[in-house]
């Protein structure tokens, strides 16, 4: 007999689709998408589509296991769950005993998006007082340039989006982010309407589009200056407006002369006729609406970017109109859950160091009193995902490194673990989602047992707690006991909610939230901030992003060397874009999505391609100071010249010469929240042709 189950999609995407699961004899055998589900409706995307290869992968791991080889060589020894917490344990304590706790870091991000099994570690690391790791990997440039001007203002859900007569997709590839929010924006309803991309490429969703205008990486902020200085100029601003729902429009309009659209043509590539075009087809739509991607913050001036184009969203009144505004940041102005019941800050008695996780590689180069001497990574793969891959792999080599992995598979960090501890997929656990792109909150309750012995993070860290002699209630409770304390004390945006609603919460499923009022103005004067007084720059300005700002190192000069160049110079911008095939480094187990996406590729404008004798499909290298990576040239004339694209996070062992994209990118920091700068990284590329590749 076949029984139909709802979950709910654990990964990182805006959307937390809901799945229904078909089930016979305790074994998923189909995976669709749930019809009632506030989001995901129409369809779920081709990766979730067949979750069920994901979780019956021949290559998932079972059992703990403990290295017997050398570290890297992947070879282990099972051991039993009592040998693996043990052996963890032992060594913690007499850590804690030589170094303090501080000398143990915990690594995890985005590996599920839920609440309760996501997070419960931190109320286990609260509890030993560990180093905290400060968790800025994706966008928080985005968020806090958001902030920096609207606060806590909801901005528009997708849904809101059906109301919008003109759509200015900024800096994101919807058909691998947003795809639900890209399907209603071809709906029939809305194919009249325009819409135009502003990208560093034509990605993947372009030829949904009506334009693409290809932008120099980093240089997003100047075009929105340039646009408001057209608006300025020609009266095409919505001065009442800004008059009663901001704060220091005068002051910042002052600055808008310097900035017109022949200056910052030199700085985008955008012909200056062109932005001026723009800008007035902006202004001549009612409610036109900014849906702005996480790209074009990924760099040294991410944040203040981000800050211009809030700021330009709202130069024409859209905001006061059903469907204007901006869509992309968050669009939740209350928190849904008390996220203190499962982060538990109180357990924590001392401040701890804290490490960035933008800066792993050199946080395990720390040395003698400072080293971390142990670290524990789950719902993350490290030595793939973040900067500095070889800086990274060089400290996880550190045979005085005790390195913990809890994992479902055989990741490029899991490698090099002392312990590995077998995971669960979403589909075997109790969790709460949050989505973070519409205003949703669902439940999910097992679908079938975890197979082998395969547990949760919520099961490993009651089970680690009790090893180390932690007492406290909270490890003694199941994940069920906590998601039904959370559901049991509710936030007042949960309590308001009508009986039907709270009914879906307590027996699994998804519901639509109220979407936010986009006029009541969450920061403390009730306006927006276009002169923000607490920032370092209160009056927004272009910054130009690292971009050509090089030096010349010994270690650029010895590279260059290696590579017969005759200079020292790194004249292409490297930007990671999304894959519709894959997810960080998720789905990398499946090999339908990996043949469909290919080997590592790097797209290349013609002209730059030309420049260097590179032929479409030629075998390239890309390097710069901190690498030389392999990929295939992909030569195009819908890319900005003097950019070159990536898409999606590729395996080691998929990579010629072992090395991906993040061998490439610097562990710099943005100008705001100590964010990513994964695309503010320069390169220069040749044919594969030099000896040893």
């Amino acid at each position: 007999m076949i029984e139909i189950k709802k979950s709910i999609c654990p990964y990182d995407c805006p959307s937390t689709c809901g799945f229904l699961m078909e089930v016979e004899d305790g074994r998923i055998i189909r995976v669709k998408n749930d019809p009632d589900h506030p989001v995901s409706c129409n369809g779920i995307c081709r990766k979730t589509q067949h979750y069920e290869k994901d979780i019956y992968s021949k290559d998932r791991i079972l059992t703990p296991l403990k290295r017997a080889g050398a570290k890297g060589s992947g070879i282990f020894a099972p051991i039993s769950w009592e040998e693996a917490v043990r052996e963890i344990t032992d060594r913690w304590k007499a850590i804690i005993e030589e170094s303090g706790p501080e000398a143990i870091l915990p690594w995890n991000y985005s590996g599920v998006m839920s609440d309760i099994q996501r997070k419960c570690g931190d109320a286990f690391f609260n509890r030993m007082g560990a180093a905290r790791l400060v968790q800025t990997l994706c966008s928080p440039a985005k968020g806090a340039g958001y902030a920096s001007v609207a606060g806590k203002t909801g901005c528009l859900d997708p849904h809101e989006l059906m109301d919008s007569d003109m759509y200015i997709i900024w800096g994101s590839n919807m058909a691998a982010t947003r795809l639900q929010a890209l399907v209603d924006l071809n709906r029939t309803e809305n194919r009249g309407k325009r819409k135009i991309l502003i990208d560093t490429y034509a990605n993947p969703a372009a030829r949904y589009f009506d334009e693409t205008i290809c932008i120099k990486a980093g240089t997003d902020g100047a075009l929105a200056l340039a646009m408001m200085h057209v608006l300025e100029e020609e009266g095409l601003s919505d001065q009442a407006f800004l008059l009663d729902y901001t704060e220091g429009y005068g002051v910042f309009r002052e600055t808008l002369a310097a900035y017109t659209p022949e200056w910052a043509q030199e700085e985008t590539g955008i012909p200056a006729d062109r932005i001026r075009r723009l800008a007035r087809e902006y202004a001549a739509a009612k409610a036109p609406a900014i849906i702005l991607g996480s790209g074009n913050s990924r760099y040294g001036n991410g944040g203040m970017t981000v800050r211009l184009i809030v700021i330009l969203s709202l130069f024409t009144g859209a905001w006061k109109q059903p469907g204007g505004g901006l869509c992309g940041c968050t669009p939740i102005d209350r928190p849904y859950v008390d996220m203190d019941r499962i982060l538990r800050p109180d357990f924590r008695k001392n401040p701890a160091r804290s490490l960035n996780i933008n800066q792993t590689a050199s946080a395990l180069a720390l040395s003698g009193k400072d080293a971390v001497r142990s670290f524990y990574v789950y719902g993350g793969n490290p030595a793939n995902t973040v900067s500095n891959q070889e800086g990274v792999i060089e400290g996880l080599n550190r045979e005085d490194l005790f390195t913990v992995v809890h994992e479902r598979f055989m990741t490029e960090t899991a490698l090099y673990a002392d312990i590995v501890l077998p995971a669960t997929f979403s589909v075997e656990q109790h969790d709460i989602y949050r989505s973070y792109g519409y205003c949703t909150l669902g439940t999910a309750w097992p679908v079938i047992d975890p197979p082998g012995e395969c547990k949760s993070d919520w099961d490993t860290f009651c089970l680690l707690a009790r090893a180390m002699g932690y007492e406290e209630d909270y490890f003694k409770q199941t994940a069920e006991e906590m998601l039904l304390d959370i559901l049991n004390h509710p936030t007042a945006a949960v309590e308001a909610l009508p009986e039907d609603k709270k009914k879906i919460l307590k027996s699994g499923g998804s519901i639509a939230m109220p979407y936010s009022d986009h006029l009541k103005v969450g920061t403390p004067s009730g306006r927006f901030r276009i002169v923000n007084e607490e920032m370092a720059e209160p009056v927004p300005r272009y910054i130009p992003s690292y971009g050509n700002k090089r030096e010349e190192t010994e270690g650029t000069k010895a590279l260059a060397s290696e590579m017969n160049s005759d200079e020292n110079r790194y004249p292409l911008h490297l930007i990671a874009s999304p894959s519709v095939y894959t997810l960080n480094s998720e789905f990398r187990d499946r090999e339908d999505l990996l043949k469909g996406r290919g080997p590592q590729k790097l797209i290349i404008h013609t002209e730059d391609a030309a420049a260097r004798g590179i032929l479409d499909g030629e075998e390239i290298t890309a390097y710069n100071d901190l690498a030389a990576v392999a990929f295939q040239a992909v030569v195009s004339d819908r890319i900005a010249r003097g950019n070159v694209v990536c898409e999606g996070v590729y395996r080691r062992d998929q990579c010629r010469g072992g090395k991906a994209f993040n061998a490439l990118t610097h562990e710099r920091l943005s100008d705001l929240a100590e964010g990513t700068t994964m695309n503010d990284n320069m390169v220069e590329i040749r044919r594969l042709t030099y000896a040893g590749q």
